[in-house]
C-alpha cells in the first residue's frame, strides 16, 4: 500500500479510483501512441503516468469523505480476484480515444461493480446506467479525428494494484496524483 499524496481540511477534491497498469503494458501503449498518433493534428496523447483503467469516477467530493472512500477501495481490492485484461480495439467518443479491453472471467468488472456498489451505498457515487467498460483512454481531442488504428499488439496484462487518484484541473490538462494504492486480491 502506498500513500504519496495528501489533502487537507474541508477542501473539495476531484477523485477517481482506477487499476494501475504494469510497466511493460505502459511501455507498449506509449510506443503505440508515438507510432499511431505522432502526426495526427489536434490530438493530445495521454501521458504515460495518466494511463489507467477507471473503476469509478467520483467527481468533486469533500476531503472529509476521503478515508471512507479509501476504505471501500481497500475492501473491494482485497476481496477481488486479480483481473487479466487484453486490448481488443480502438474506439472514440466525442472527446477521447480509448483502447477497449477484454476482461478474462469478468474479474475487472466484478471489482468495478463491488467498488461502485460500496461507494453508492455510502452516497458518494452515482452508478452509471450503462454497463462498465474496461478501457484505457489514450488520446484526447476537441474535434473527433475519426481514427481507425489497429490496436497495439500487447500481451494480456494483470494489474496488480488499484489506486485512488486526486485529479487537479490545470490549463494544460488534468494532473493526477495517487492518494493511495492497494494490492488487488490475488485470489
Amino acid at each position: 500500500m502506498t500513500a504519496p499524496a495528501s489533502v487537507e481540511g474541508d477542501e473539495r477534491v476531484r477523485l477517481f479510483c482506477a487499476l494501475r497498469l504494469p510497466d511493460e503494458t505502459l511501455d507498449g501503449l506509449v510506443a503505440w501512441q508515438r507510432e499511431v498518433l505522432a502526426d495526427v493534428a489536434g490530438v493530445r496523447p495521454v501521458p504515460r503516468d495518466h494511463l489507467h483503467i477507471t473503476l469509478a469516477f467520483l467527481g468533486h467530493r469533500p476531503a472529509g469523505e476521503l478515508e471512507t472512500i479509501l476504505g471501500s477501495l481497500r475492501e473491494s481490492a482485497a476481496g477481488a480476484e486479480r483481473p487479466r485484461l487484453a486490448v481488443r480495439g480502438y474506439r472514440e467518443t466525442r472527446s477521447v480515444g480509448m483502447l477497449t479491453c477484454d476482461d478474462d472471467g469478468g474479474r475487472a468488472a466484478a471489482l468495478a461493480d463491488d467498488l461502485q456498489e460500496q461507494l453508492a451505498a455510502l452516497g458518494v457515487y452515482e452508478r452509471e446506467r450503462r454497463r462498465w467498460l474496461p478501457h484505457v483512454t489514450v488520446v484526447r481531442f476537441r474535434e473527433r479525428p475519426r481514427l481507425q488504428p489497429a490496436p497495439p499488439a500487447l500481451e494480456p496484462f494483470a494489474p496488480s494494484d488499484a489506486a485512488a487518484y486526486l485529479s487537479r484541473l490545470r490549463p494544460g490538462g488534468a494532473q493526477y496524483e495517487v492518494l493511495e494504492s492497494v494490492e488487488v486480491g490475488g485470489r
